[in-house]
C-alpha cells in the first residue's frame, strides 16, 4: 500500500525536546459558538449575549474558554494522541487573550517527558502546547499527559523523564480581560446573585442538574474540535478492545460540568486557568453526568477591585447524583462513578459592582 496515508505517532516516535507544529489552522465562526451552545446548553451571560459582554468591557462576545481549549487541543491530536489509550491529565493551563468569531487559531507543542508503562505496551507522553491567534497572541498555554500505545511492545525506550509541573497557576500570571464599571453589572441578567465576596473557602456546591450523554452528540462535539483520536470514532476497532465501545472525549465532560456549574456559579465570567485535572474513568454514551464544586480559595487580583478569582475543584460523576457523595475511598482511590476531577480558576465580579437589579 502507498505510504502517503499516515497512521499517527506511537510512543516510540516521541523524543524529549521534540517540537511539533500542528497542521490545519482553524478560523472560528458564529456557527461554532451556536453549535457549542446547542451541545452543552451553557447559560453564562458573557458568552451568550453581546450586550452583556459589552457591559463587562468586551467589544464583542468572546468564545467560551473551554471552546478555545477544545479547538487548540484538537489541533494536537493527529500528532500526539491519535494512537492514545486515554488522555490522563492537565497542569498549568493559562488562558490568554479572548478569542472572537473570525479569529484563526493554530498550535504547536514540545514533548517534555516520556515514561514507558510496566506493561511495555504503552507509555505516557508529557506535552506542552501553546495556542495562538492570527496575530501571534497567546490564547492558551497548557501541559497535559497522555497514554499512547507502543508500536511494538519489545521496542527499546529511553530512560523516563517526568517534568516537574506546578500544582497551582500563580495569581500574577492570570490574564484578566474583563473591565466592569461600578454599578454596571446586572446580576438579574447574569442569573445569579452571588459574587466573589459571597463564596467561602471550603464551601461545597451541588450543581443538582444532570446531563445525559448521547452517542450522536459526543461524536458531533468531538468532530467540532477536529479531534481524530480513534477511541472516540471507530466502533469497529473499539468494539474489539477493552471497553467494547467508543469513549467520550474527556473534554466533553469538562464542558458538561462547566455548563452544569452555572447553577451555583452563574457569575463565573471565564476560566482563567486550569491548575490540574484528571480524567479518572471513561464515560460512554448513555451515562448521565452530574457535578459538584469545592471552593478551594478566594483570591484578590493585584490592583483590581472589580474582579476577583476563585480556585475551584469540580468533580463530575456518571449516573450518580452528587449530593453527599464522596469522590475517593478511604485509601484515596477514586470511586468508580467519578469521571472527572478538575482544579481550575475562574474570574468573577466583586461586590462593589452591584447588586443592580435592572
Amino acid at each position: 500500500m502507498s505510504p502517503k496515508a499516515l497512521s499517527g505517532n506511537y510512543f516510540e516516535d516521541f523524543e524529549v525536546g521534540q517540537r511539533i507544529r500542528h497542521s490545519t489552522p482553524r478560523t472560528v465562526t458564529d456557527g461554532d459558538v451556536a453549535l457549542y451552545q446547542a451541545l452543552y446548553g451553557s447559560r453564562f451571560a458573557v458568552t451568550s449575549a453581546a450586550t452583556f459582554a459589552a457591559s463587562c468591557g468586551q467589544d464583542r462576545m468572546p468564545l467560551d474558554s473551554l471552546l478555545v481549549f477544545h479547538i487548540v487541543f484538537g489541533k494536537t491530536v493527529p500528532d500526539i494522541s491519535l494512537n492514545a489509550v486515554a488522555n490522563l491529565g492537565y497542569a498549568r493551563g493559562v488562558f490568554g487573550v479572548p478569542v472572537y468569531p473570525g479569529d484563526t487559531l493554530s498550535a504547536h507543542s514540545v514533548i517534555e517527558g516520556l515514561k514507558e508503562n510496566s506493561s511495555q505496551r504503552t507509555g505516557v507522553v508529557y506535552v506542552h502546547t501553546l495556542g495562538e491567534n492570527q496575530h501571534g497572541e497567546l490564547v492558551l498555554d497548557y501541559h497535559r499527559w497522555v497514554m499512547v500505545n507502543k508500536r511494538h511492545p519489545a521496542s527499546l525506550t529511553p530512560d523516563p523523564v517526568i517534568p516537574d509541573l506546578p500544582k497551582v497557576v500563580p495569581i500574577d500570571v492570570l490574564h484578566v480581560p474583563w473591565q466592569i464599571r461600578p454599578d454596571a453589572y446586572d446580576i438579574l441578567l447574569a442569573g445569579s446573585p452571588y459574587l466573589w465576596d459571597d463564596y467561602d473557602i471550603g464551601e461545597r456546591i451541588d450543581h443538582v442538574d444532570g446531563t445525559t450523554i448521547e452517542e450522536a452528540e459526543h461524536m458531533m462535539a468531538t468532530r467540532l474540535y477536529q479531534n481524530t483520536a480513534k477511541v472516540h470514532f471507530n466502533q469497529h476497532a473499539e468494539g474489539q478492545g477493552r471497553h467494547g465501545r467508543r469513549i467520550v472525549y474527556g473534554g466533553n465532560i469538562m464542558s458538561v460540568a462547566r455548563a452544569l456549574s452555572f447553577n451555583g456559579l452563574g457569575n463565573a465570567l471565564s476560566v482563567a486557568a486550569i491548575n490540574g485535572g484528571t480524567h479518572t474513568a471513561p464515560t460512554f454514551a448513555g451515562h448521565t453526568v452530574y457535578a459538584w464544586t469545592h471552593v478551594l480559595d478566594r483570591m484578590a487580583l493585584p490592583g483590581r477591585d472589580d474582579i476577583g478569582a476563585l480556585r475551584l475543584r469540580t468533580v463530575a460523576t456518571k449516573d450518580r447524583p452528587c449530593h453527599d457523595y464522596p469522590y475517593q475511598d478511604d485509601h484515596g482511590k477514586y470511586l468508580p462513578d467519578v469521571t472527572l476531577d478538575l482544579d481550575y480558576t475562574v474570574l468573577i465580579p466583586r461586590r462593589r459592582t452591584g447588586p443592580r437589579s435592572s
